[in-house]
This record gives C-alpha cells, structure tokens and sequence, in this order.
C-alpha cells in the first residue's frame, strides 16, 4: 500500500520512524512529511501568512523512505503532501505514532489527530496511533500493532472513509488485555496558568493544567450505546480504536433547534 504518514512530534521523533520503519519492512510504500519541531496541541491549524517551506531528509528511516521536513503544521505537511510533493494519492493517511495518549476531548486540540482528519477531508482512509504515555519511550509494541492494523486494511479495506483514532498502552504485549472499539469519551482538567516574571521583569503565563482521571462515565444518548469510553478501556490496558469523522453537526435535536429557532420570529437587521 502507498502510506503518507505524518505527526505533530516533529520529525525526528522516535515514534514516526519506528511507523514508518516497521511498515517500510512490510513492503509497503512509505513517504514521510512532518513539521521540524514539535507542533504538540496546534489542533488543525494552517499556515496562512508566511511561506511553507519542505526539505528532503536523508540518513533517517529506513532507506526506502521518502521523507521531507516541514515548517509547517501537522495539517500543512499533510495538505502540501498531497498537493505539492507526492507523486501518486496516498492509499491511507497515518499520523503518530504519538508521544502521549489522544483521548476523549483532547482530540479536539491534538495535532497528530488534525493530521489525520486532513486526509479524511480528502477522502482517503486514515488512522492516529498514539502510545499512552508521555515518558515511556517504547514504540515497537505500538508499531507491531500499527503493522497488524494496515494488513488488515490492507485485506478488507474500510467500508468508507473513516478517521480511526487508535491508542496502544505502554505495555508489554502480554500485558495488553485486547483490543476495544471504543466512542469517544472525556478528559477533564483543572487548567492553573502559573504567573511568572522573566528577566526582564515581565509577566508571562504558564498553562500548567492537571488531569481528572477518575470522570465519571458518561452515557451515549446520540448512539445508545453501551460501548467503552476510549478514557475507560484504555485504562482496563486494552488498545482502543475510535471511529471520528470531522462532521461536527449534532443529530440529535437538530430538529427541536430548528422548530424553536421558527418559534422566535423572524430576524431582522
């Protein structure tokens, strides 16, 4: 298969080259375009107001990666793959694998998600694979997954384009209980913004926001199901996999919005 993978660790981090090692070993075909520094919690934003700029990075991956640095977003290094540097329609696009869990609400702020949303947008499959941890550095057993995932894509592709958010726990293989389709759950955080003063005798802020862990369950009353939150199955050690699409309308109760909305007359300006 024709893999374009990106992140938003940069492109020397250590997840994305053992994704792209590990499936370059699998024989697929393996392009590589990442920002040249990390670009953590950008969520999906672009580059508007100055030049992007992409170089060719050697000596990195494995040797039948093509890979590019970029000055730009995770969504930037997507969008100029596909419409400036690739020579052929990738047949997925990956991100990660993230230095870091992607659940719940934080996907709304994560750039290795925003990366993959930007080639659902496009219409090609894609998949974010994150390791659930921000200080454990070990990436095979997530890559292995990642490696078991594409072939079975590879076998039976998606019945359509689908973003999967995927999170591996930072486990020993026989420590992983399985693995769960999972909806998208909640994070909470009581976020402190630490004032400080520099040199210079300036005020700046520093975001320094704590984790609730323990959320209480909520039910899916748009689905009415009884299917794991991502938060919840991750922390039963499964690996979770959750379907997003980048359609934020709510369903439910469009309806009643829209009966209410002609209840109030009619606007005027």
């Amino acid at each position: 298969m024709k893999l374009l993978l990106s992140n938003d660790d940069g492109i020397f981090a250590p997840g994305i080259r053992a994704l792209a090692d590990a499936l370059a070993d699998a024989g697929h075909q393996v392009s590589v375009v990442c920002p040249d520094r990390e670009r953590s919690a950008t969520g999906h934003g672009l580059t508007l107001h100055q030049p992007i700029r992409a170089e060719r990075v050697e000596s990195v991956f494995h040797p039948a990666v093509k890979a590019w640095s970029c000055s730009g977003t995770p969504s930037d290094c997507v969008k100029l793959a596909l419409f400036a540097l690739l020579d052929d329609r990738p047949d997925l696009v990956l991100a990660g694998i993230n230095h870091g869990p992607n659940l719940g609400t934080d996907i709304l702020y994560s750039g290795t998600v925003s990366a993959a949303m930007e080639g659902i947008i496009e219409g090609i499959p894609s998949v974010a694979f994150s390791l659930a941890s921000y200080t454990g550095g070990e990436f095979h057993t997530a890559a292995a997954f990642a490696r078991t995932l594409i072939a079975a894509i590879a076998q039976r592709p998606l019945p359509e384009p689908v973003l999967l958010n995927v999170n591996i726990p930072a486990l020993p293989p026989e420590e992983i209980v399985g693995v769960a389709v999972a909806r998208q759950g909640i994070r909470r955080y009581i976020d402190i913004f630490e004032k400080r003063v520099d040199p210079r005798g300036k005020t700046y802020y520093w975001l320094a926001g704590e984790l609730l862990e323990d959320v209480e369950e909520v039910i899916d009353t748009e689905t009415d199901t009884d299917l794991p939150t991502d938060v919840s199955a991750l922390r039963n050690n499964y690996i979770t996999i959750t379907p997003l699409q980048y359609n934020l309308t709510r369903s439910v109760g469009l309806q009643d919005l829209a009966e209410w909305a002609s209840s109030v007359g009619k606007w005027k300006v």
